[in-house]
């Protein structure tokens, strides 16, 4: 779920950067760039991986 999260970021922002579209001071096509690199390697850490709810149903068997 967050590399698609990331995935979209990557895709608004490159969009942003080809129509050169500003959205204010704050969000800037490097904070969305970021934001992926974030999501990216929190997904590549294994946060918000659902095997441990997976581990467990195979246990409750």
């Amino acid at each position: 779920m967050l590399a698609i999260i990331a995935a979209i970021s990557f895709g608004l922002a490159l969009i942003l950067d080809l129509a050169k579209v500003a959205l204010g001071d704050v969000i800037t096509v490097n904070t969305l760039v970021v934001l992926g690199l974030l999501l990216l390697a929190l997904h590549l850490a294994g946060v918000g991986s659902s095997t441990r709810s997976w581990s467990w149903r195979r246990a409750r068997r």
